[in-house]
């Protein structure tokens, strides 16, 4: 059957600008942190916030992000991690274990360069090409594979929009917003795994991160409901922030006249 159409795949994964080499997986993850960045310093702001907390709090987020991205990727895929005492910290051999958020869904543009974790062959007019040296092994006679690059990206920034409205729409108690984002994201996800035919460990039929999304799952969902609608507010409950209330902190994490009443 011949396509009506394809999504094209880079030849590269690297840019060359004379003595430099842009990684474009790198620089997608810089452009999604940044992203985040400024989505969350214009919520904080408008509810009264500074700049400037975001930017610090974003420093420790990240650092300790790579980390456990790091770290999920050595315990999920041992197998991957080179055979010697600086095996568990290369991430320039086989990267990272990154799970949601709206920079993971901006990342994933990253995987599109690499030609990598693309999901099962497809004949759909929007199917993946892959070069042959990218295929993996039992798939050299397909040409197009399901893009779940872009399935992530799509449905990453339709949560953000609906997690946005539901913010705005309802009285969401802290943290339950983001348990609710947990549980979007697993639920999307555990349909991708079905999908992707990159090298995993597998137990009862399905793939690792298939297994890590439902119990995750269940664990926020039941979290959200408990929080939600279960759970009897406390008086150390922290207010919800608006533009004329905004939590306080600790005098190191929110120093004092850094914080603006509301405009």
């Amino acid at each position: 059957m011949s396509l009506l159409a394809s999504i094209p795949s880079p030849s590269s994964g690297t840019i060359d600008l004379g003595p430099f080499t842009i990684h474009m997986y790198g620089l997608m993850l810089l452009l999604a942190i940044a992203a985040c960045c400024a989505l969350t310093g214009y919520r904080w702001v408008k509810w009264g916030g500074d700049w400037d907390l975001v930017f610090r709090v974003a420093v420790w987020g990240v650092a300790f992000g790579i980390v456990g991205a790091r770290l999920y990727h050595d315990v999920t895929s041992w197998n991957e991690v080179p055979d010697h005492w600086w095996g568990p910290f290369a991430v320039w051999q086989g990267g990272l274990g990154v799970w949601g958020g709206l920079a993971q869904g901006i990342g994933r543009i990253g995987n599109w360069f690499n030609q990598e974790l693309f999901g099962k062959p497809t004949d759909l007019p929007w199917g993946l090409e892959i070069d042959p040296q990218h295929r993996p092994p039992g798939y050299f006679d397909h040409a197009t594979f399901h893009p779940t690059f872009l399935y992530e990206l799509t449905y990453d920034l339709i949560g953000v929009a609906i997690l946005l409205w539901i913010d705005r729409r309802f009285n969401i108690r802290r943290p339950a917003l983001f348990a609710l984002y947990v549980s979007y994201y697993c639920f999307g996800r555990f349909f991708e795994e079905l999908l992707r035919v990159d090298p995993a460990h597998e137990f009862f039929g399905l793939r690792l991160n298939a297994w890590v999304s439902i119990v995750v799952f269940v664990l926020s969902t039941a979290f959200f409901i408990w929080w939600q609608f279960i759970r009897t507010p406390s008086n150390d409950d922290r207010p919800r922030a608006t533009r004329t209330i905004v939590p306080t902190g600790p005098a190191m994490s929110v120093p004092k006249g850094r914080v603006r009443s509301g405009r």
